[in-house]
């Protein structure tokens, strides 16, 4: 420790390069407002602009940046030396405070677009392989254990619907991200007469800050941008399990491409679903840098502490990764295929038409309760003599029920046909074709921009 580098201890240029065009950006807009309220020369101004946008070319070109203790003094240092002491000029009317503020929802603002864009691609993908098997019936589970049948479209527009929320919470968390802090200065704001929404109408913000003091110390956007994507990475730590579960050989109801998945060491016989399990992980990751951003901003007092220059490692990493775990599964889902004849093999397993046989009863003026009571009695009998549903003949149904004999029909093998239990679930929301299309087309409207 004796050997500590204290300039680096507290410097962050070692993280916040990534905000480079960002700074070049607020500053060049800076400037041209400068100019424009005739607190520079515009000689000097345009000499300003040329000199940053040189830099910025230099940078797109490989060139980097030489190191300073951060990326808003190293733009600044490097353009003094490419175009001499007006550089310095730059920086009237503004602090570093609201310049980070600036460039970090400037960042925010352009990470939120392509985040959006990954969602509309999944929603695409997903409405896809809904079309694709709108045909394959498989459980629905409750507890982990067979519950009901549900169309596997139906169980895949389920994610749509969480990343559909997802999106609709970063739309509206840029909002909140696109509001120009610059003009607040250090804290107090500027004895220059300054535009600010003049600066903001070039930098694309709809707004500016009310208040100086929260414009240089808020960091409210950011969090709730990792708090949306923590959200994120939830809904795919919930797919994942899902399809670490399907791809299991003892359900086997899913193949995905090799590509996503890694073979065992020692054993050739396996296939590990290694992608769906590292997004699982990297969700854990995600959570701890929305559980860092809260609590480095937890007791601040206002206005800017230096605290704050730890915001950006925790929502570059969360940014980072909520987008490669899109990435893949994005690519994951569009080779998902399902292997119906072992969805139908399953279902067969788990009486999961058992709930039909209760509503039969209660449509006949039977309490539920009491026809609860007789399809437990039925399911009992099928598991102790090895039989299926629609294996028990008209007598052993009526058998199972001498209260009400002869209350079973031959009506009641319509009713717990596979096909027939799926169309009948009609309700608005429900897993029959009809109602699954619905949803599919709901999709397609949103994707397209078109009101339902």
């Amino acid at each position: 420790m004796k050997n500590l580098d204290f300039e680096q201890f507290i410097g962050s240029f070692a993280f916040d390069g990534r905000l480079v065009e960002a700074d070049i950006a607020g500053s060049v807009a800076h400037v041209q407002m400068l100019v424009k309220t005739n607190i520079l020369k515009p000689a000097d101004g345009k000499k300003i602009v040329s000199g940053l946008n040189s830099i910025l070319k230099s940078i797109k070109s490989g060139w980097k940046l030489p190191k300073e203790e951060d990326i808003h003094y190293a733009v600044e240092k490097e353009l003094i030396r490419r175009i001499g002491p007006v550089g310095g000029k730059m920086h009237m009317a503004r602090s570093r405070n609201d310049q980070v503020a600036l460039d970090l929802r400037i960042y925010l603002r352009q990470q939120t677009d392509e985040i959006i864009g990954l969602i509309n691609e999944f929603l695409g993908i997903i409405v896809k392989k809904a079309e694709e098997n709108i045909d394959v019936i498989m459980p629905g589970f409750t507890h982990l254990q067979p519950a009901q049948p549900v169309l596997a479209a139906h169980h895949l527009l389920a994610y749509g619907w969480m990343l559909q929320r997802d999106k609709e919470r970063f739309a509206d968390c840029r909002k909140r991200i696109n509001i120009s802090p610059l003009g607040s200065a250090a804290l107090a704001g500027t004895s220059f007469k300054i535009d600010r929404h003049y600066t903001a109408k070039l930098l694309g913000f709809d707004a500016v800050t009310e208040n100086s003091l929260d414009g240089v110390s808020d960091r409210d956007f950011a969090i709730e941008f990792v708090f949306c994507v923590s959200m994120i990475a939830l809904h795919l730590t919930r797919f994942c399990e899902e399809i670490i579960l399907w791809m299991n050989p003892e359900l086997g109801y899913i193949k995905i491409a090799d590509k996503f998945t890694s073979g065992s060491s020692i054993m050739p016989q396996k296939r590990n679903p290694d992608c769906a399990e590292v997004i699982r992980g990297k969700s854990g990751r995600i959570f701890g840098s929305l559980m860092a951003m809260l609590t480095i901003v937890k007791s601040l007092p206002l206005a800017y502490n230096r605290d704050l220059q730890e915001d950006k490692p925790p929502v570059f990493d969360a940014c980072d990764n909520i987008k490669m775990c899109m990435e893949v599964m994005n690519e994951m889902t569009a080779s998902m295929k399902f292997v119906k004849e072992n969805t139908l093999s399953s279902i067969e397993k788990g009486f999961i038409a058992a709930t039909e046989i209760a509503d039969y009863l209660s449509r006949r003026d039977v309490p539920f309760r009491e026809a609860h009571g007789v399809v437990r009695r039925i399911v009992k009998y099928c598991k102790e003599n090895s039989k299926t549903l629609n294996e028990l003949t008209l007598h052993e149904f009526n058998k199972l029920y001498p209260e009400r004999y002869p209350i079973f029909k031959d009506d009641i093998y319509r009713h717990i046909d596979l096909k027939n239990v799926i169309s009948v679930k009609s309700s608005y929301g429900g897993t029959s074709e009809k109602s699954v299309l619905k949803q599919i087309e709901t999709f397609k409207k949103n994707m397209s921009g078109k009101k339902k």
